[in-house]
């Protein structure tokens, strides 16, 4: 049991131990020590204000995407919207000159075919008047030749016109 109980000069000599020790490990150590849970601390507490500045920005910048993504969304409505109206526009505007245009081809195609139709009329009475007026040169000249056909068709024609 001897063992168990320790004797006063051992407990002196390792009270003293102990105090030693727990000097120089105050004065050596301990400030150390808590320096670099001091310095621990901050980094970690600086970390995580980082991390939650990081999170504010990522939250700032993705609520300001989104506002981009709905600008953006609205302005290519809006160019898409300007673009068909531009080219419905555009195809009335040219369905339109092209159906003047071609009222005004089927208007000179109309007033050429008139003219064409009022020049062959009239080179048709051409032909048919000479045409006429030859033969009616070669019957007469047939039916001259002789001077009795000529006295007859005089008194034919005079009998005409005493009884009108």
């Amino acid at each position: 049991m001897d063992l168990l109980i320790p004797e006063l000069g051992t407990i002196v000599w390792q009270t003293v131990a102990f105090l030693i020790l727990l000097f120089i490990l105050t004065k050596f150590a301990w400030k150390p020590v808590l320096k670099s849970i001091g310095e621990r601390e901050r980094s970690i507490e600086a970390a995580l204000d980082s991390a939650e500045k990081a999170k504010e920005e990522m939250a700032r910048l993705t609520n300001e995407n989104e506002h981009l993504l709905i600008q953006a969304r609205s302005e290519r409505d809006a160019i898409l919207k300007e673009a068909k109206q531009l080219k419905d526009q555009i195809v009335s505007s040219a369905k339109a000159a092209a159906e003047t245009e071609g009222a005004k081809m089927i208007e000179k195609a109309r007033l050429e075919i008139e003219h064409q139709k009022i020049l062959a009329l009239a080179e048709v009475k051409n032909e048919v008047s000479t045409l006429a007026l030859d033969i009616a040169r070669k019957v007469l000249h047939k039916n001259f030749q002789e001077q009795s056909n000529q006295e007859q068709l005089v008194n034919e024609l005079l009998k005409d016109i005493k009884l009108n």
